[in-house]
């Protein structure tokens, strides 16, 4: 087809080139992508003669035969090793012949075909447009920086396997620098061979036809012989890597970071002038005294049961190894972090670079609500200002970071004052002898030292063990960086390090307890331990001493008292207060078996904790049944009976949990929120309607609620029987440890009144069912 027949609508490039003579015979391998037209377009447009052929549809000795001037390899669906048909064989023939270019699944035949693989990315691109950065060589002769480019892709070449033979030419922008972002483009170092990972053709795409027409130009089977026969200069070969602006792969990394402070610095100063995160406005809050609750960093992050403390980082990306997980729910993370033992979690809140936010370590922050021994949380940033710190206290942080580094010494003190100032001792990151100074000069309580130079972004993980001879006694120091497996903390155990944080290795983990584990060495030697689940039973609708006491001598644990008035089983004051003296009266027929805990130096789940210590050991505990009654009323009943628990069975809010002060028990249906809710209700009680109705469960929804959050403890009511509670429990048998105690009070009527002889069957089967029968 004519180059005048073809019309490019896109607003870069409107007027077709001239016929090349170099570019008469060009074959394009179409691996069956509609966008296979758009790059014969631009191709044809530039003025090459283009044949097409389907990558199932012709063999290696006809192309061969054919003579091409060029090759250039479609995108396509699917991987390059796969589905990508011929690409692969005519790119292994051809290269060092004739010039060869790959678009999308065509740069990762290149990557492929030279040793490299092609893995998925973390992130799935339809027609997303990224700024680019590119070396100035090749295709990208004559083209800005961080020019907008057009990505449909989930898979790329990976930089640990990057082929010696092939250098990365183009990257993204708004990530890594240097080449170790998502790889956008390849060159082979000798021969004309180059590849984008995204689409040049795209009407998004910015300067795309300008790339063609570089590749156009090219000619020859090497960059040599391309030189020699007057095709594009392009120089493949420098004394070491460049970033397109002739500074070197150092320099280059250390401006990524110096980009990254200044962006930050400009953020910060465009957030002051929002209304409501004025410095004033930030202030205006923390005088209110709203700001979460403090845990002591130093004291926490000396607390472990392992033999290292963990500070466990919750990282999407970084400069140096990009993506890493960008689906990462961050507040989940936490939680797993903190019941695997971590002592610190750090939260990366650098939006560009990182994928982090400050919303991040906001939801973390409530992700640990009411964890007992919770761990410390760490803002991960890049801290230059004070409202920087003020936030993060207000999110809820417990410590900041200060990278000397990044810091003149006036600065540097002064944020550190003033991190002190809000009850936060900062984690001090140096990594020279000279920076390990200035953080002992200032008084630094923990210091971080970053394996990982920040100018040449190297690894070198005896950093941290040179440093050691400059820390005074009584000062944590914590390894960072670099730390992927237990071989990298066998010497920091010996050297006197406190602790090491982990990133990368943990947020790719599989198993992130197995990992945590294997990495510091065994299982948790202190912490809370799991129990074994002696069923708790709770004798509901309770209306005499002489059923209390029968309930008690058969072995149940909780004795319900209604004090809801209109309700038939309604008990007076004066009947609640002798039910009261038969609970505090009454022994169990046996003790019930104490909770072993540790040495309380990790963290447990609330719904753990609360289960472990709501049973008494000697006698039964009073529960108050209230519903849709003023708090006043529902406080002055617990003084009065002298109630140990609380039981809420209306639309109460669940914050009056935190308003009563012994523990509360709350009802839940199946899609009611707030039911997992952490640092509330003691436990959640499930139940069909109003209670006391005799109706059963849907044991479905029980289990897919248990199975929605672990953590979960309940009471299970509803319809259970001395007859069928065994049988119910049994259906629930996978969720045993999640299931608390079980509440009765139809169940054990006859006629509308409590029957003694189905209150003792009833407690026996119950207490049967798991095991521990009395």
């Amino acid at each position: 087809m004519r180059a005048h027949k073809l019309v490019d609508h896109s607003p870069n490039n409107p007027e077709p080139g001239a016929q090349l003579p170099n570019a008469s015979n060009l074959i394009l391998i179409d691996n069956y992508d509609s966008f296979t037209w758009n790059v014969y377009q631009y191709l044809v447009l530039e003025g090459a003669n283009v044949t097409v052929y389907r990558n199932d549809e012709v063999t290696l000795s006809e192309l061969i035969n054919l003579e091409p001037t060029q090759l250039v390899i479609s995108p396509g669906p699917g991987h390059p090793d796969t589905d990508a048909g011929i690409s692969c064989e005519v790119i292994r023939h051809f290269a060092g012949k004739i010039p060869i270019f790959g678009v999308c699944m065509g740069e990762q035949c290149i990557f492929s075909v030279f040793g490299g693989k092609v893995e998925v990315t973390g992130e799935i691109l339809h027609g997303k447009t990224s700024s680019l950065r590119h070396d100035s060589k090749g295709i990208y002769q004559g083209l800005a920086q961080d020019i907008q480019v057009t990505r449909y892709h989930s898979l790329a070449g990976t930089h640990l396997s990057l082929p010696d033979a092939l250098e990365v030419s183009s990257w993204i922008s708004s990530g890594p620098d240097g080449g170790k972002g998502i790889i956008m483009g390849v060159r082979h170092k000798h021969l004309v061979v180059e590849g984008v990972q995204f689409h040049p053709e795209s009407i998004l795409t910015g300067d795309g036809r300008l790339m063609l027409q570089n590749f156009l130009r090219l000619r020859g089977g090497t960059w040599e012989e391309n030189n020699s026969k007057g095709g594009m200069p392009v120089n493949a070969k420098q004394n070491g890597p460049s970033n397109g602006a002739g500074e070197s792969l150092s320099n280059s990394k250390e401006n990524i970071l110096v980009k990254i402070f200044e962006h930050r610095k400009r953020s910060v100063e465009a957030q002051k002038l929002i209304p409501s995160q004025r410095p004033s406005d930030l202030q205006a809050s923390y005088d209110l005294s709203i700001s979460p609750p403090q845990v002591p960093f130093v004291d926490r992050l000396r607390q472990s049961p392992y033999s290292l403390s963990l500070m466990a980082e919750i990282k999407r990306a970084s400069p140096s190894k990009g993506i890493i997980s960008l689906e990462t729910c961050a507040p989940q993370q936490a939680r797993e972090y903190a019941l695997a033992g971590a002592s610190v979690i750090s939260v990366l809140t650098e939006p560009e670079w990182f994928k982090g936010s400050i919303d991040d370590l906001r939801a973390v922050r409530q992700s640990l609500e009411g964890m007992p021994n919770r761990p410390a949380l760490l803002r991960k940033e890049f801290i230059f200002d004070e409202y920087q710190i003020l936030e993060a206290r207000l999110a809820g942080a417990d410590t900041v970071l200060l990278i000397v580094k990044m810091l003149e010494e006036n600065a540097l003190k002064r944020l550190y004052q003033y991190s002190q100032s809000l009850g936060m001792e900062p984690l001090v990151e140096v990594n020279t002898l000279e920076e390990m100074d200035l953080a002992m000069s200032i008084g630094s309580q923990v210091i971080g030292v970053n394996n990982r130079n920040l100018t040449s972004f190297e690894v070198d993980l005896d950093t941290t063990s040179r440093l050691m001879h400059k820390v005074s006694k009584g000062t944590v120091v914590c390894a960072l960086s670099g730390i992927s497996g237990p071989n990298d903390v066998t010497a920091y155990r010996k050297n006197g390090v406190g602790a090491v944080l982990v990133g990368e290795a943990l947020m790719r983990a599989s198993d992130t307890t197995a990992f945590i584990r294997e990495l510091l060495g065994g299982d948790m030697t202190n912490g809370v331990l799991p129990r074994e689940n002696d069923l708790m039973v709770k004798i509901c609708g309770t209306r005499s001493p002489e059923a209390a006491r029968v309930a008690i001598e058969a072995g149940a644990d909780l004795i319900g008292v209604i004090l809801v008035e209109g309700r038939t089983r309604c008990v007076s004051n004066e009947t609640a207060q002798a039910i009261s003296h038969v609970c505090r009266t009454t022994p169990k027929p046996s003790k019930t078996k104490a909770v072993e805990h540790g040495l309380g130096t990790s963290a447990s789940d609330f719904f753990e904790h609360t289960s472990d210590n709501l049973c008494h050991q000697d006698r039964a505990l009073l529960v108050g049944v209230f519903r849709n009654q003023p708090l006043d009323y529902i406080l002055k009943q617990q003084r009065a009976l002298g109630l140990d628990m609380v039981q809420l069975h209306g639309s109460e809010p669940i914050e009056w949990a935190s308003l009563i002060p012994v523990p509360v028990i709350r009802r839940f249906g199946f899609h009611e929120a707030g039911m997992s809710r952490r640092g509330y209700h003691a436990l959640p009680l499930l139940d069909s309607a109003l209670g006391g109705t005799g109706k059963t469960l849907d044991l479905d929804s029980v289990q897919k609620t248990l199975q929605a959050d672990e953590g979960l403890r309940v009471v299970l009511a509803g319809g259970l029987t001395p007859g069928n509670v065994k049988e119910i429990l049994g259906q629930l048998s996978d969720h045993h440890r999640q299931i608390t105690a079980v509440d009765v009070s139809s169940g054990v009527e006859e006629s509308g009144m409590q029957d003694l002889h189905k209150i003792r069957a009833f407690v026996t089967a119950a207490k049967s069912s798991y095991g521990n029968q009395l």
